[in-house]
């Protein structure tokens, strides 16, 4: 595994362990930055799904560790993946990522993504998810490989899909998909398509100099800006009408609704009044926030 093996030799006491656990603190460097948008996102539908199930506790707690194990696979192939290609972009954009920092070699990441990738394929069959798990591997090489990630629609419907892999296996780990999940599933994902070209506006000048076709590149920062927020300010209206209303106004449906209308008013205001690169990421996160918090609803309203 490149950089991680240099120096660890069989013989060695506490070699293995210590090579184990530096593996998993160096997968954490390279997922930490997505674990809001990939993995607990999931793991909350999952446990939406379980809930729906009424598991026993036994088998919960199985399920729950299949679900971390195959996220955390999830997360992990994409960002080796799309840090091998974006290694030069990082230079200017993320310069706190492995390979930038030179925490992992080049060589040694490429050995981690063939590794991962086989593993995440054969999670993905042995926990019956294996068309999700292999949808979202396509996924990743269409994006990352492939180019889509330089052109705006590419990337954004890269994403979306990417969204209908992770949410449909996450509730089939528990429980068969219906009509209900898949409008919840489709719903999102459609938010996702419209709204994550949020996430270039903090990465402007690496993705110029880098030749990305972002939406913001394409179409202009400050016209990108007032269209995020005006689609931030309408979302509120499309939640509440296709996923709230007809479930009824119940106590829990009102302060659900209520909360993510909130959130997507801040994100709306704060796309426009504030515009520096840190102050643009805090406010993808907050979009992160509001996913999270569209998944955790599901615990009660599916």
């Amino acid at each position: 595994m490149g950089s991680s093996l240099e120096g660890a030799h069989s013989g060695e006491a506490g070699a293995w362990p210590r090579l184990v656990l530096r593996e998993l603190k160096l997968s954490w460097r390279f997922t930490g930055g997505d674990s809001t948008s990939a993995v607990v996102p999931a793991m909350l539908f999952l446990g939406a799904a379980c809930a729906h199930a009424r598991l026993p506790v036994g088998e919960l707690l199985g399920t729950l560790g299949q679900g971390a194990l195959y996220f955390w696979l999830f997360a992990y192939v994409f960002c080796l993946s799309n840090q091998l290609v974006g290694l030069e972009e990082d230079r200017l954009n993320k310069p706190h990522r492995p390979l930038v920092s030179g925490e992992a070699s080049v060589r040694g990441t490429r050995w981690r993504l063939v590794a991962c990738a086989g593993l995440f394929a054969l999670v993905g069959w042995g926990f019956g998810v294996w068309r999700w798990a292999l949808l979202w591997l396509l996924i990743t090489v269409l994006h990352n490989e492939g180019g889509g990630a330089r052109r705006w629609w590419a990337k954004n419907l890269s994403i979306a899909v990417g969204v209908v892999s992770q949410l449909a296996a996450a509730w089939e780990l528990a429980a068969p998909l219906t009509p209900a999940v898949w409008r919840w599933i489709g719903v999102l994902a459609c938010v996702v398509f419209c709204l994550v070209s949020l996430q270039d506006l903090r990465d402007l000048e690496g993705d110029r100099a880098s030749g990305r076709k972002t939406f913001p590149l394409v179409f202009g920062e400050q016209r990108t800006r007032y269209v995020l927020a005006g689609l931030f300010g309408l979302l509120p209206a499309v939640i509440h009408q296709v996923l709230m209303m007809p479930l009824g106004l119940t106590p829990a449906v009102v302060a659900f609704d209520a909360g993510l209308a909130l959130l997507s008013w801040v994100i709306a205001a704060r796309v426009v009044g504030w515009r520096t690169p840190a102050a643009d990421h805090r406010t993808y996160l907050l979009f992160t926030y509001w996913y999270c918090l569209a998944l955790l609803s599901t615990f009660i309203l599916l």
